[in-house]
């Protein structure tokens, strides 16, 4: 195709308006063309360039939108992806991208008839920390990637929010773990994890408020911890058979202002990498729209948000088994 992608977006909650709208705003070969929101003064809001709408429905009918960013809710994303890829349109969701790996099949069954891509907006993996901490152990700088510490947890959630309703895909790990779990698939690289022990503890409202992974993958492990309930931290720690890699303050938001550093560890000592100030989410949004263009752009592969989905699945059957390992299946 020819020109900027025209990108809609449905929904119009906090993401979409601090982060999202901003950054195709910002970006080179994309514009905002449209948006739609149960209330349309907020899809107006958004300062789309040519329409604003008050369903879904009536922007998935839209010939003129390429591309679908989908910022609704958990048991949204599903229904919401397939939608619009039948509806001819390429489709970035919001992370978690579905809540199973049965979805998430489902969904890549449509991409696949659609002939469109569907990507995860797992915006982290676009900073470009992340994809020096990819390049450098693909390099091999710390040998094989033996154990992963990843872990993301943050102090609240307001009351009828539906982070809240496990129904609605709420809880600690899909909200939080799928970040850390996510950084555990890509330091492992090619290896597939294997099994999954879990220990959740569980809310008042049903939903996973910290859980405790172990992830186990071929020669090696990863300890994943999540949490919705207790002070804001985050961590993520890489130990290869040389030495370690790890990502300083903020692994998985890191955002605009912030400068931030990558430490590789070795028996040489410990170098500290300056990665200067970036917004991942603008060169998602600039990546994907150069992909659809039929550029070379990069965005996360589909295989791993499904095994990322997969994970999940395995960590919930080992809470609800007393934390026995379950398997990953494939």
């Amino acid at each position: 195709m020819t020109g900027p992608v025209r990108w809609g977006f449905l929904g119009a909650g906090r993401i979409a308006v601090e982060a999202l709208a901003p950054a195709v705003h910002a970006a080179d070969g994309a514009v905002l063309h449209a948006a739609a929101a149960r209330d349309v003064h907020r899809a107006a809001a958004l300062q789309p360039a040519e329409a604003a709408y008050g369903s879904y429905a009536e922007l998935l009918a839209d010939p003129s939108v390429d591309a679908v960013y989908i910022a609704l809710g958990n048991d949204a994303h599903r229904p919401w992806s397939e939608a619009a890829l039948r509806a001819g349109k390429h489709v970035l969701c919001e992370k978690p991208l579905a809540l199973s790996a049965a979805e998430v099949d489902s969904m890549a069954e449509v991409a696949l008839h659609a002939d469109r891509l569907l990507v995860e907006a797992s915006w982290y993996r676009w900073h470009p920390r992340v994809r020096l901490a990819q390049r450098l152990l693909g390099e091999g700088a710390i040998g094989p990637t033996r154990r992963v510490l990843a872990g993301f947890s943050f102090q609240g959630i307001a009351e009828g929010n539906y982070r809240l309703d496990p129904a609605m895909g709420g809880g600690a790990l899909y909200d939080v773990g799928c970040y850390a779990v996510s950084a555990a698939l890509w330091a492992f690289g090619d290896r597939v994890p294997v099994d999954v022990a879990a220990r959740v503890d569980w809310g008042t409202t049903g939903i996973d408020e910290r859980a405790e992974l172990i992830v186990g993958f071929d020669g090696g492990d990863a300890e994943v911890h999540a949490g919705v309930a207790e002070p804001v931290r985050q961590f993520l720690i890489i130990t290869g058979e040389y030495g370690e890699i790890e990502l300083r303050e903020s692994p998985f938001t890191a955002w605009r202002a912030e400068a931030s550093e990558l430490w590789v560890s070795t028996a040489a000592g410990t170098e500290r990498l300056a990665v200067p100030p970036a917004d991942a989410y603008q060169l998602m949004v600039e990546e994907l729209s150069m992909r659809i263009r039929g550029g070379e752009g990069y965005v996360v592969p589909l295989a791993e948000s499904r095994a990322g989905a997969a994970v999940l699945d395995a960590a919930f059957a080992s809470a609800r088994d007393g934390g026995a390992p379950a398997p990953v299946l494939p």
